[in-house]
């Protein structure tokens, strides 16, 4: 049987090309906003980039004729649940290893006056970094590859893909960039088990804005590489940057890897109970078998 290069056996445009008129739109949308950005001296604000990463998501969810819940979750009880238990799993993945290193000696904490100053931006600043990214990384983009590719092909392209834009963060040298890099890496893969676990984006969201919460405007560590007031102020004694995470933050350190991946065997041996009987566990799989 010869395969349609655009559609697949039910006459449905490809998750191939979605995948690129996806990029598309966000494009057509993007590149202005830059301009724009660019012309009044300044840049493109998380609450932006937030905002036309949704755009261009609804308006490809639109084109498949498929509804917004589909790329979201569906708004419910069951979804606030969801994010509540993703912002529990990711304070506690910064503040075991934390934990572990202040119990060891290696950073002692002190109050920072400037991070309770600091504390109700960077909440904000965190709801629309965890929006923006989550949106862009498990969002329409990675669902249309999980549909086309399957889970494990579309989480593996898409942690490359997530790692290559994190490679020029500040504190990406020696030793830190390649714990940097490999945390990165399966933290993506972290985040994608959530949304494939629940068929939802209110976990990972949770999760991830927790986690950076936690780390940079809590503890005062930094947040891949960029600095951030917390509520304390870390001190370092002597232990070499691959135990503490240095300037990089907890991601460039061994035990926050080592708690990374005991979230990732955590999630992936979980089995949320779902709402109905015999329901797919996320959306993406339920035309899987339509690939490409």
């Amino acid at each position: 049987m010869r395969l349609h290069p655009f559609y697949n056996a039910e006459r449905q445009l490809r998750n191939g090309w979605w995948i690129a008129l996806f990029f598309l739109v966000l494009a057509a949308l993007l590149i202005p906003a830059l301009l724009l950005a660019q012309e009044a001296g300044t840049e493109l604000s998380p609450l932006h980039q937030a905002a036309i990463v949704a755009l261009a998501s609804g308006v490809c969810q639109l084109g498949r004729r498929r509804p917004q819940r589909e790329l979201w979750g569906r708004f419910d009880r069951r979804w606030l649940a969801q994010l509540g238990l993703g912002g529990l799993l990711g304070a506690a993945l910064m503040l075991a290893p934390a934990l572990l290193l202040g119990l060891g000696g290696s950073v002692v904490w002190s109050p920072n006056p400037a991070g309770f100053a600091a504390f109700p931006s960077l909440v904000l600043l965190g709801i629309w970094v965890a929006m923006a990214e989550e949106l862009m990384f498990r969002g329409f983009f990675f669902q249309r590859l999980v549909a086309g590719l399957g889970p494990w092909p579309a989480q593996l392209l898409m942690a490359a893909y997530f790692l290559l834009t994190h490679l020029n963060n500040p504190g990406m040298a020696g030793t830190g960039k390649l714990l940097g890099s490999v945390n990165i890496f399966l933290a993506s893969i972290l985040f994608g088990l959530a949304y494939l676990r629940t068929g939802s984006l209110a976990m990972p969201l949770g999760l991830h804005f927790m986690a950076n919460l936690t780390q940079g405007a809590v503890l005062g560590f930094g947040v891949s590489g960029t600095e951030q007031p917390g509520l304390l102020a870390p001190h370092f004694d002597s232990a070499p940057d691959w135990v503490t995470g240095g300037s990089f933050g907890l991601e460039a350190s061994a035990p926050g890897l080592t708690f990374v991946v005991g979230a990732i065997v955590l999630l992936y041996r979980w089995q949320p109970r779902l709402p109905t009987p015999g329901a797919a566990a996320h959306p993406a799989t339920q035309d899987a078998a339509n690939r490409g």
